[in-house]
């Protein structure tokens, strides 16, 4: 009788990447400080401080492409993130356009087609939050803190999706 081997445990796809420079944990945290502070920063800009929009501009876009993945995924991904922070400016209403991001960073994270729908929750807590807030510009930091949070739970559950889907294979 053959002996029975042990599952491998699960990895993230992105840890298996040959890289060209750097490691996956410090360009994962990296790329995430950089592209979520700058969206804050563009999020946060006005016509008084225009300098604030420039470096979080490039702060946005260094995140997005030191963050371990497929070149063309994180090529995919900048544009449309970029252009959601851009409308983040119009104000707390408008955070339902976080859910192009967040889905942007499923694609990064490799993370299969069934896990968009953990995008759901994000657009939900996101519509929810845009009409308590109305167009009160002071309650977008809130705002901000309140459909992120969703968020990364969501992402969460999308890593937890992935991880089933691949045990089953």
């Amino acid at each position: 009788m053959a002996p029975v081997s042990a599952p491998t445990p699960w990895r993230e796809p992105t840890a298996a990447l040959p890289l060209r420079w750097g490691d996956a944990a410090t360009r994962w945290w990296s790329g995430v400080w950089l592209a979520g502070g700058g969206g804050l920063a563009i999020a946060g800009s006005n016509t008084y401080a225009l300098w604030v929009l420039a470096i979080g501009v490039a702060a946005h876009l260094i995140g997005w492409c030191i963050l371990p993945s497929a070149g063309w995924r994180r090529a995919v991904a900048v544009a449309p993130s970029l252009l959601a922070m851009f409308l983040l400016l119009s104000g707390p209403r408008f955070v339902i356009v976080l859910a192009i991001p967040y889905l942007c960073w499923l694609l990064v994270r490799h993370r299969p087609a069934l896990a968009a729908l953990t995008v759901v929750p994000v657009v939900v807590a996101a519509l929810l939050v845009g009409d308590a807030t109305a167009d009160d510009p002071r309650r977008m930091l809130s705002a901000l803190a309140v459909v992120v949070a969703v968020m990364v739970a969501s992402a969460w559950l999308a890593r937890l999706i992935a991880m089933r889907l691949a045990r089953r294979r």
